[in-house]
């Protein structure tokens, strides 16, 4: 260990993470004591080609671990080779002996990480790097890597729920995903589906407006039946919506913002966008609210709470319904969506309140 490190740097040991409801609430400084004690192995998982500045990511890497090991911790980093290879790569760390994986990107490589940690004493942060970071604006790390890095040299490990959506894959059989941003069926997820990876990469979102733009252009926006059990045991409650959305974070950043008042990583419960409307208007009307921060909910878009929501389709529909969650496309219908009994190590700097 560096001399005077452990005065700079209070690190995380994740045998003892604290409870999200104490960390947004009130963490004392005997907790906090506990909390910041050493992270003593990192693996820093990266796409080469995420985001809008993939030229400079080896350079961003390279300092990232300069000072991750300046700080007397043990780095190393492994780059994806291929879609959906995070996961994989989150897995080797593990066997590696890693207590912490930095998810260096967007909010799909975040995706792909969590995925292998859910359940597991493995810490999870979010470095932003990628195209779309809410996951990181939400944790209040910035758009800066190296910052966030800073950031997460002080961050509280905190155990958060996750969502769990279960659906169907392109070949028809049953998949599920955990989440953290969010999870949509209907618009939403068609929009992602439009997304080239390349020009994603090359226009940022500027493309994510040039297709919102489209998809409410040109969508049928067709209805599907939602079954929302808002309590245990409750008898469900059946509304005919066109689009659907779980939100986990209080805030996406950027123009979005709060798009779900009441939503945060953690509550055990559903935080739902209910769309009982085929009308472009409504839509825009609503999404212009939603920038200017005056959005309501009326009859046409409800905001709504529920420990579980079951999603179908009648059979023989003409038009496919699209299901993402935290902006990865994934398949179609039926779903469930709900919280899953499992948590996630999350590391949450002391000034966030997610």
């Amino acid at each position: 260990m560096v001399p005077g490190l452990a005065q700079r740097f209070r690190r995380p040991v994740h045998g003892v993470a604290v409870a999200c409801e104490d960390k947004v609430t009130s963490l004392t400084k005997e907790t906090a004591a506990q909390a910041w004690l050493a992270m003593r192995r990192v693996a820093l998982i990266y796409n080469p080609v995420s985001g809008q500045y993939s030229a400079r990511r080896a350079t961003v890497i390279t300092d990232a671990l300069a000072l991750l090991r300046s700080a007397g911790i043990e780095a190393e980093a492994l780059e994806t080779n291929a879609p959906g290879s995070a996961g994989a790569r989150a897995e080797e760390a593990i066997l590696r002996g890693c207590d912490t994986i930095f998810a260096c990107g967007g909010d799909g490589t975040v995706h792909e990480v969590l995925q292998r940690l859910v359940g597991t004493p493995v810490a999870l942060g979010v470095v932003p790097m990628g195209t779309a970071n809410a996951l990181a604006q939400d944790l209040g790390l910035g758009k800066s890597p190296l910052k966030a890095v800073h950031l997460l040299l002080n961050a509280i490990p905190t155990q958060v729920p996750v969502g769990h959506i279960f659906y169907r894959d392109s070949a028809g059989a049953e998949r599920s995903r955990y989440f953290t941003v969010a999870a949509g069926i209907g618009a939403d997820a068609l929009l992602m589906s439009r997304l080239d990876a390349g020009l994603k990469r090359r226009f940022g979102y500027v493309l994510y407006l040039v297709e919102a733009f489209r998809v409410w252009a040109t969508s049928p926006f067709p209805l599907f039946r939602a079954e929302f059990m808002q309590s245990p045991g409750a008898t469900p409650r059946v509304e005919q919506v066109s689009q659907l959305l779980a939100v986990r974070v209080r805030s996406f950043g950027g123009a979005l913002g709060k798009l779900a008042p009441g939503a945060t990583l953690c509550k055990d419960t559903l935080r739902l966008l209910a769309f009982k409307t085929r009308s472009r208007y409504h839509y825009l009307s609503f999404l212009l609210a939603v920038v200017a921060g005056r959005h309501t909910f009326r009859k046409h878009v409800e905001l709504l709470a529920a420990v579980s929501v079951h999603c179908s389709v009648d059979d023989g529909s003409p038009v496919p319904i699209f299901v993402e969650a935290d902006g990865e496309v994934l398949g179609t219908m039926p779903v469930r969506i709900e919280v899953a009994p499992q948590r996630l190590t999350l590391l949450v700097p002391p000034h966030a309140r997610p």
